[in-house]
């Protein structure tokens, strides 16, 4: 059993995400820290890339503030390690394929496992070929996140199966962004009833959830809610000042997932 899993047990995850160097690292780490005290069960610190595929105009822009003060991989592995003098959630990263090349595949799993980064997601990734970098995440006791999303259809059950961690179920289809409706994917609950057929791995909500109703909503459908845009906006709007108000937002959506009772 990872930490990742264990951050379900008792009661449903709330599992907020913030784009690490947006304004800079020394904000996020500070940022990171409000969320924790918040009521955080996980946070997921995305590495600023140039090409964020998955993601909105939202996290698109905080990647590119974070990359024009010369964020580097190293120096959010760095930030990491800091954090886990004091922070025990577990801490997953949000990356994708090219950086991870660039640093090396092994070399970059190794450090992970080295400051105390428990998992990755890399959205371009696809299942089929995850064993890109499947092996050197073993090795090195990385979770490999899959993502389902309602397009994976007859391919649930077979990305399921091998789920590590917790399973990444994507609200809608298109990219990451705040919905100002409830309008999710109709069969969204019919996706995470499919996936526990296969598994007993626990099933996160993500993608578009920006109010605490709407968290509670996917926390009762699934394990846990994860939110990214509606905290990048904050940071955006509030710069230094960010850490406070992240902390209130993030208290209110904590509170409202851990108010979903959780089944047996």
């Amino acid at each position: 059993m990872s930490r990742i899993s264990d951050a379900f047990k008792g009661s449903k995850a709330f599992i907020p995400y913030i784009t690490a160097g947006d304004p800079t690292l020394d904000v996020t780490k500070a940022t990171i820290l409000k969320m924790v005290e918040a009521g955080a069960d996980m946070i997921e610190i995305g590495i600023p890339f140039s090409d964020p595929v998955a993601e909105g105009p939202t996290i698109q822009a905080a990647s590119e503030r974070a990359l024009k003060n010369f964020v580097n991989v190293d120096q959010v592995f760095e930030m990491v390690a800091e954090l886990r003098e004091t922070v025990e959630i577990p801490l997953i990263f949000m990356t994708y394929v090219n950086p991870i090349f660039v640093y090396g595949v092994d070399k970059f799993m190794a450090r992970c496992s080295a400051v105390g980064v428990d998992g990755v997601i890399v959205p371009d990734v696809p299942f089929e070929e995850k064993g890109l970098l499947a092996g050197a995440c073993t090795a090195n006791g990385v979770d490999l996140i899959s993502m389902i999303a309602p397009s994976s259809e007859d391919r649930i059950a077979m990305i399921a199966s091998e789920g590590e961690g917790f399973i990444y179920v994507v609200s809608s289809l298109g990219v990451t962004g705040v919905r100002s409706d409830d309008n999710f994917e109709s069969n969204i609950d019919s996706i995470v009833a499919h996936i526990r057929t296969v598994t007993d791995v626990p099933c996160a909500i993500g993608f578009g959830i920006s109010n605490p109703a709407q968290a509670a909503a996917m926390a009762e459908i699934a394990d846990g809610a994860i939110v990214g845009s509606a905290i990048v906006n904050i940071v955006a709007a509030e710069g230094a000042g960010a850490p406070e108000p992240v902390y209130d937002f993030v208290k209110s959506m904590a509170d409202s997932v851990h108010g979903v009772g959780v089944e047996g």
